[in-house]
């Protein structure tokens, strides 16, 4: 399976590009090139998507998240820097050679569906396949299984007008699923959705990945989103990637105050999980031999933490599949977390206690 690398991968627009990435690099502020005529979008980012997973880029607009993804197939050249996938440098390839590759492994979902509406939903799923020159019967064949994957079996003959929006957007997906390439590339491709059906195509792209195990990138603007389907995450500011990790990560160990604002609202029941929180390598001292101690697993989520500590009057303890104590969490540590205090605070509230 192939791994996608970013290395070192600048986007600067306007005079004397070449200049603006080496004052970047020994630590120019954008707003100074910016006020010279010169846009810096995406500012040294640097990161590796292994494969199957679901790496996730957010930031506010004008972040540079759309800009980054767009260097990642080749849309824009990068001002400096490399893209590496498939033990190769996309960068350095022909355009020829650029074209096959964005035909044959790389694909990509749009915001705003790009449907052609002369064509019916067979027809547009099947399109990547008929740019590759795939046989009409093929093409056919394997859209039909793309789109019965996304949810859309019977909906062939259809057009894209008698479609809802969700329903759009599973065809948009089925399309890039239907070439069978090893990336994908999702530039905000739930964000023109109603909340409900966002929710059931974040839903829809899960279950798809636990059977397809793709390598994604998936851009947002939404925390939430991010946080729910990511493996990893890259917080971007400003063009640069200010915090990089997973949603864990990000929620108990925010890198600076900027990512502690995007945090509030978040809900952390529903990511963190009991490896998190726990103390690590604590044992359940506070558990008398005479009572049964209360235990989950590492993976338990924090919300389902929260109905077995409510009923425990110990600490609960979190062990492994075999049984083995990896740690416990304390109530106070348990009730600090689901406040929004970062990690460090919480640990600095333990050792003032414990003194």
């Amino acid at each position: 399976m192939s791994r996608l690398q970013a290395d070192h991968l600048y986007k600067v627009f306007g005079r004397r590009t070449d200049e603006a990435v080496r004052r970047l690099a020994d630590g120019a502020d954008r707003d100074e090139l910016r006020a010279e005529g010169t846009t810096a979008a995406v500012v040294d980012a640097g990161f590796v998507v292994e494969p199957g997973q679901i790496f996730v880029v957010m930031g506010l607009s004008g972040s540079g998240k759309s800009t980054l993804l767009r260097m990642l197939n080749g849309l824009l050249e990068p001002t400096a820097g490399r893209v590496l996938f498939d033990g190769r440098d996309l960068t350095a390839l022909s355009p020829r050679e650029l074209r096959a590759v964005r035909a044959t492994k790389i694909s990509m979902v749009f915001q705003h569906f790009a449907l052609f509406p002369h064509r019916n939903v067979l027809e547009n799923a099947a399109y990547g396949l008929e740019v590759q020159g795939v046989p009409r019967a093929e093409r056919e064949t394997r859209a039909t299984e793309a789109l019965e994957l996304c949810g859309l079996a019977g909906w062939e003959k259809s057009w894209p007008d008698e479609l809802s929006g969700g329903m759009q957007q599973r065809v948009g997906l089925a399309r890039a699923l239907a070439t069978d390439a090893d990336l994908l590339l999702m530039d905000e491709s739930f964000s023109a959705l109603d909340p409900l059906i966002r929710r059931d195509m974040q839903d829809q792209l899960l279950v798809l990945q636990q059977r397809l195990n793709k390598t994604i990138v998936f851009i947002t603007h939404d925390l939430n989103e991010a946080m729910r389907i990511g493996d990893r995450i890259a917080v971007m500011r400003d063009g640069r990637i200010v915090q990089l990790g997973t949603a864990e990560d990000i929620l108990v160990r925010p890198a600076d105050d900027y990512v502690a604002s995007f945090i509030q609202d978040v809900d952390r029941s529903r990511v963190l999980t009991a490896s998190a929180v726990m103390t690590a390598g604590a044992t359940p001292a506070d558990c008398p031999a005479d009572c049964s101690c209360r235990t989950v697993g590492p993976d338990t989520l924090v919300a389902d933490l929260c109905a077995v500590a409510a009923l425990a009057p110990h600490p609960v303890t979190v062990e492994d599949s075999e049984g083995t104590v990896l740690g416990v969490v304390p109530t106070e540590r348990l009730l600090g977390v689901m406040g929004g205090l970062a990690a460090k605070d919480i640990e600095e509230q333990e050792v003032t206690a414990r003194a």
